[in-house]
């Protein structure tokens, strides 16, 4: 049992790097494209339809991190802070001298936007490898491509706002296209904040099981 999922993990890590190898480039310009998408499609939704921003900056803190990691502080303290720690932020200046609204990405959504990026740029590299051999053909080649097109959408539109990533927008948790609703009734973003959880628990389960599955066959024929 045991080395027969040894064997299938292998085989499933063979075939998508002999995907990618196949075609790095189209690769990296999917996974460069989603993760452009994760950073800046909240703040340009938000620039559209409420104020454009009128300032971007890095975490000044970041200057320190080398004397942070090296200081005294306990290791689990170090991990817990450095996972929660802002590394970029969009804002808005409001009429008052107060925030409009503001964007923050910290280093947990940096790490989900690259999982989410890597995962749709190896879908898109596994659906050209195997249509290559002849092994995804017709109208099974344009639904796998559509399909991944619909997943970069529902992963970016998801999870590009996590808790407390959005300053002003009315909940904690909110999709990229409910920021334009911030003033509604907090029943509508309620609803609106259950289905961004759960249209990202759906894409973060979905996806990296058809990526397997996809790299599995590629492999297991290779």
């Amino acid at each position: 049992m045991v080395a027969r999922l040894v064997r299938a993990v292998m085989a499933t890590l063979r075939g998508i790097g002999a995907a990618v190898r196949a075609r790095p480039g189209t690769a990296l310009a999917v996974v460069g494209g989603v993760l452009a998408l994760h950073v800046f499609l909240p703040p340009l939704v938000l620039t559209v339809t409420r104020t454009p921003w009128t300032y971007f900056a890095f975490n000044p803190w970041l200057a320190r991190l080398p004397d942070y990691l090296v200081s005294s502080v306990p290791l689990e303290q170090k991990l817990d802070f450095l996972s929660r720690v802002a590394l970029f932020w969009f804002t808005a200046d409001g009429p008052y001298g107060f925030p409009e609204w503001g964007f923050a990405v910290d280093t947990m959504d940096l790490a989900r936007f690259l999982a989410m990026s890597l995962l749709v740029g190896a879908y898109f590299a596994l659906v050209l490898y195997r249509r290559e051999q002849g092994r995804l053909a017709g109208w099974r080649a344009g639904t796998s491509r559509a399909s991944g097109i619909v997943g970069a959408c529902a992963g970016v539109l998801g999870l590009s706002t996590g808790p407390c990533s959005v300053v002003g927008c009315g909940a904690p948790v909110l999709p990229v296209v409910g920021l334009v609703f911030a003033g509604l009734s907090s029943g509508t973003l309620a609803l609106l904040s259950g289905a961004s959880r759960l249209l990202s628990a759906v894409v973060l389960v979905a996806l990296p099981l058809v990526v397997a599955w996809l790299g599995w066959q590629a492999g297991s024929d290779d």
